[in-house]
Order: C-alpha cells, then sequence, then structure tokens
C-alpha cells in the first residue's frame, strides 16, 4: 500500500512557526458522541440599550460613548497593558524569571449598527475599519515605548467574544509577542538564504496549485495553508510583499477590505450561522528596525468542526504532544470554495 496524503496519517510543517501539526483524514469518518454547541442566535437589534459599545451608552467602566456613526475607536477601559507598568525584573536564577511589561490597548467599533458583522458589512465600511487600522498603527508604532502592534477580532461568543457588537482591538506592547517572534525568526532565515520573502514563494507555489486557494483579487489572495491547524484556518496574505499595513496603496486597503468579507461570507455561509473565529493581522515589529524579510499576513482560527453545533477542542494530545486536525487543508479549501459567494438570508 502507497502511502496517500488525502487518507493517510501524517505530519506537516509550518515554515512560519516552525512547529508541525498531525493530520489524520481516516478520524473525519468517525461518528461524534462528544459535546454539542447550542448554535448562536444571531437576531440582533441594530441598537441595544444595554449594549455598552453601542453609540451614546455608558461603557462598563462608567464612560459614555459619543452617538458615533462608522467606527469609533477608544483606550480599553480594563486593558491588559498599561502605559504605567513600572519598569523591573525578577531573576531568582534561571528557573524564575520575569520582567515587566507595557503597552496600550484599544477597541475598534466597526460600525454603530450593532446587528452587522463584518460580512454583513459592505466593503466600503470595511474599508473604513482598515483605514482606522492603519492611523492607529501609525500612531501607535510612533509611540517610542511601543515595539509591536497585534490588529485582531474575536467574532462569537465561542471565541471569548464577551460583547456581539461589531469590534476588533489593538494591543500593542514594548515587548514583542511570542507568535510574531517566532515569524521574526522563520522569515529572516529564510530571507537570508533564498533573498526572497517566505509568503513570497509560498504564495507563488500555492497560487500554481490551486488546491488550497479560497478567493483572490488584485492585492490579496485568501487560502487554506498546507500547516492549517484549525479546521477551517485560512490566511489572506498580500501579493505585493509590504512589511505593515502603512505599505498598502489606496486600492490595496480597499482589496485587503473585499477579500477579508469575501472569506467571512464564506464561512457564513458554511454552517449557515454567524461563524465564530479570531483573526489579527501578522506584520513587522515598529521598533525602528528594517525587517525586508516580513510579509504582511491576516490569519483566521475558527474553532467549528462538522456543523454549527460541534466545535474542534484541543485537548489530550493537541494539549500534551502535537496539535492534531482530521479534515485535510484541501477537503476544507473545497468545502468552502464551493460555497455561493453571497451571504445567506437570515431566518
Amino acid at each position: 500500500m502507497s502511502f496517500n496524503i488525502e487518507d493517510h496519517p501524517h505530519k506537516r510543517f509550518n515554515p512560519l512557526t516552525g512547529d508541525w501539526v498531525l493530520v489524520s483524514p481516516h478520524r473525519s469518518k468517525r461518528p461524534w458522541q462528544g459535546q454539542v454547541e447550542k448554535p448562536a442566535v444571531d437576531d440582533r437589534p441594530g441598537y441595544d440599550p444595554g449594549c455598552y459599545l453601542c453609540p451614546g451608552n455608558e461603557r462598563a467602566g462608567g464612560k459614555f460613548n459619543p452617538d458615533y456613526k462608522g467606527t469609533f475607536v477608544f483606550t480599553n477601559d480594563f486593558s491588559a497593558l498599561l502605559t504605567d507598568s513600572p519598569e523591573g525584573t525578577l531573576n531568582d536564577g534561571e528557573l524564575f524569571q520575569a520582567e515587566s511589561e507595557s503597552g496600550i490597548c484599544k477597541v475598534i467599533c466597526f460600525n454603530e449598527d450593532h446587528s452587522l458583522t463584518i460580512p454583513e458589512m459592505e466593503v466600503s465600511d470595511i474599508r473604513k475599519v482598515v483605514d482606522v487600522w492603519c492611523e492607529q498603527f501609525e500612531e501607535l508604532a510612533g509611540n517610542k515605548d511601543i515595539n509591536y502592534v497585534q490588529i485582531f477580532e474575536n467574532k462569537g461568543a465561542i471565541m471569548g467574544c464577551s460583547n456581539p457588537h461589531p469590534h476588533g482591538q489593538i494591543w500593542s506592547s514594548k515587548g514583542i509577542p511570542v507568535e510574531p517572534a517566532k515569524e521574526c525568526e522563520t522569515q529572516k532565515a529564510y530571507f537570508e538564504k533564498h533573498g526572497q520573502t517566505l509568503l513570497s514563494d509560498y504564495l507563488k507555489a500555492e497560487l500554481e496549485k490551486q488546491v488550497r486557494i479560497l478567493d483572490e483579487n488584485d492585492s490579496f489572495v485568501a487560502l487554506i495553508p498546507f500547516w492549517a491547524v484549525w479546521p477551517f484556518e485560512a490566511m489572506i496574505v498580500s501579493k505585493r510583499a509590504v512589511q505593515n499595513i502603512l505599505e498598502l496603496s489606496e486600492k490595496e486597503k480597499t482589496d485587503l477590505a473585499a477579500i477579508y468579507k469575501s472569506l467571512t461570507v464564506m464561512y457564513d455561509n458554511l454552517f449557515e450561522v454567524s461563524f465564530a473565529y479570531s483573526a489579527g493581522l501578522h506584520q513587522a515589529p515598529c521598533d525602528n528596525e528594517d525587517y525586508p524579510e516580513w510579509h504582511l499576513h491576516m490569519h483566521f482560527y475558527p474553532p467549528l468542526l462538522r456543523s454549527a453545533s460541534v466545535k474542534k477542542f484541543m485537548v489530550g494530545y493537541e494539549m500534551l504532544a502535537t496539535p492534531q486536525r482530521d479534515i485535510t487543508a484541501e477537503g476544507a479549501a473545497k468545502r468552502l470554495r464551493d460555497l455561493p459567494k453571497t451571504h445567506f438570508k437570515k431566518g
């Protein structure tokens, strides 16, 4: 019997992190008797008087939102990072080390309409979100005490999202977080060896193969990465190698908004439900160094597995040994690619 990547257990390498994932395609045929989630109820009004992100409402910290239209940005009332954290370290031998961390955390309301999500917004309104990302990145990167800016969105209660109002966050820090730090090392090593960014070569190869491509426009490609861990994990990668979003042209910003909508429409259409995910941009550190090896991209990590009510859990072997998935990246890509391109009708 010869090895078949679509049928037999195997490991796949993630060149961005240096990690491996175990793929077990045969397990997707097994019956499910595990936990079944209650499908999220997504019937929200355009304005919720009890929502602390809606225009004019009081936030949890006691401040009031303005009667905003479109986007609205504020410093998180319960920030995980603080600007006034005193500098200091703990060095109690090799085994007990700690150091202070400081930063700024912000919340971005994507739209005044409480009922909307990214796949339901117009591209022109998503473009306003991209513009705010750029404005905030420029402001935070200009702060001498900030060396990394992490822009992200948590969508859905099962991804820990505490408020359904369309919003995202920016956590900026003095230190470079773990995942971007891994990508700093791998991309630099690849660039020094090949003289090209890792994702430029990867994207070229994926576009030739076409098996994991979900969508593309003039500036960006959406795909299921070969090394995906989550069942319908995806990436958006810029066709032009840029270090951060400030290097994008006006057209590229609009194209980013368009493919952000396109991918999330696929997600919603898969199980005809508002599809939960965590997503975020990975870009070069902003410590005044040059990073020619860095290539802008956006990760999407959704938890749903077999239906709107069956979630993928990272437990047991995944926590103790190696991440594992059943459905292959190629199978996931085909399922998403074959879906209708317009958003399903609620109700």
